[in-house]
């Protein structure tokens, strides 16, 4: 999945593709040919990131004639294996984009972003990014694009069910939700707790209700008392009343409640820009808020929402640090970081990019989203045993709420997991 914000459902394209001319997949004896491997973005042959890397490896290497620059796109569901299949091998790439890098970065085999771009190209991250992508205070994750998620409605549908207002606190959304199923909406608010994606629909929840993955200091924090009164509040007052329609939240994956709300049968759904856009060009009239807040917290209080990003990252198994330097410097310049970002309604990672992106500014319905991505909270992908964590998560977390789940016995579970692992990473 978008390593942390994929667009789509990935189509198993497996592409090498080269600027200038070079070729093959496997590791370049050429002492001036960079190996990129990265992640493929598009779900059919017209989306493919391929049309993007092949003008941005031709332009590079037209303005840089000694450096020629292979990249080889591989799905989601494969690439953190593959790479780390490359890397054990003693093959490491130059460089990877994809979901994770601080497994990495504990083994001490990347270069920082210090070692590799200037200092103004350093601090042009967006903060939170560049928060989520340091260990310790060095940033070895570069944050490439990004995504926030807001509370999703069908204005028709709320029409139809006489709702005048989006839902700002947990009650308003029961009571919308209730109205919607009155009026035979089949997934009143839909809730995508299976294996898909559940990590990031779990961590809405538990933001919206002063909990969340981590505390303050960085350790886990994933059966505190917020996060238990949050999966006992779902399941007490959604799913029990029937409002997260016919599946079970266990078995419903975040491309099933899209593609549900695209055909009309969804109310309320947490999404990122790429659905929106999606939905809007099929007719759907979509707003889009942010998630509501518990009942529990005080009026005033803001949570933060969810942000994802995928991160590049530069390997020092080749020795290529000048080189790969220059490369990124090129793929960091505005016009090409928002052509990226734009071709898949995801945010550029930068500052000066998100400010003014070529072609005249981010698109007016994804602004909101930018402004969420300033004080999101992203998933704590600096910490090496994340990988594993977010796995145990999204396997069990939606169990939960099944008919004889019990919250707090699966989260204490889940925490168990995640300390196992933090202490063997």
């Amino acid at each position: 999945m978008f390593g942390a914000a994929a667009t789509a459902t990935v189509f198993g394209l497996l592409v090498t593709l080269s600027g200038c001319g070079s070729s093959g997949s496997g590791a370049s004896g050429d002492s001036g040919t960079l190996r990129l491997v990265a992640a493929e973005y598009g779900d059919t042959a017209a989306t493919s990131s391929k049309a993007f890397w092949d003008k941005v490896t031709k332009d590079f290497t037209a303005a840089n004639p000694g450096i020629k620059v292979q990249v080889q796109l591989l799905p989601w569901a494969d690439i953190d294996r593959e790479v780390s299949r490359m890397v054990k091998a003693g093959n490491a790439p130059d460089m990877a984009l994809m979901g994770s890098y601080s497994d990495f970065a504990a083994q001490g085999k990347l270069y920082s972003a210090e070692e590799l771009l200037s200092i103004s190209a350093e601090a042009n991250f967006l903060q939170p990014l560049a928060e989520a992508g340091s260990v310790g205070n060095t940033l070895y994750g570069l944050p490439f694009v990004a995504s926030s998620r807001l509370l999703f409605y069908n204005d028709s549908l709320f029409k139809q069910a006489g709702i005048t207002s989006a839902p700002k606190t947990w009650s308003d959304l029961t009571a919308d939700a209730k109205a919607l199923k009155e009026k035979g909406v089949k997934y009143p608010v839909a809730l995508p707790l299976g294996p898909e994606e559940a990590h990031a629909e779990a961590m809405i929840w538990e933001l919206s209700n002063g909990g969340g993955y981590a505390d303050n200091s960085g350790n886990y924090s994933l059966a505190s008392d917020q996060n238990i009164a949050t999966f006992r509040w779902l399941k007490q007052y959604l799913v029990t009343p029937g409002l997260t329609g016919p599946t079970p939240p266990s078995q419903f994956n975040r491309a099933d409640a899209f593609a549900a709300f695209l055909r009309g049968e969804v109310g309320m759904v947490n999404g990122y820009p790429s659905l929106l856009h999606e939905a809007r060009a099929k007719g759907i009239t979509v707003n889009a808020v942010p998630m509501p807040i518990s009942d529990n917290l005080g009026t005033g209080e803001t949570p933060p929402t969810v942000g994802v990003a995928d991160w590049m990252m530069a390997f020092k198994q080749n020795g290529k640090r000048e080189e790969i330097g220059k490369f990124l410097d090129f793929v960091y310049q505005d016009k090409n970081l928002s052509a990226f970002a734009g071709r898949y309604h995801l945010l550029p990672s930068t500052v000066s990019a998100s400010r003014t992106p070529s072609g005249g500014g981010l698109d007016r319905n994804d602004e909101q989203f930018l402004t969420a991505l300033r004080g999101a909270q992203l998933y704590p992908v600096n910490d090496p045993s994340w990988v594993t964590v977010s796995d145990t998560i999204k396997r069990s977390i939606g169990h939960s709420l099944d008919p004889n789940g019990d919250p707090k016995a699966v989260l204490e579970g889940i925490a168990s997991k995640a300390n196992e692992a933090k202490k063997n990473g």
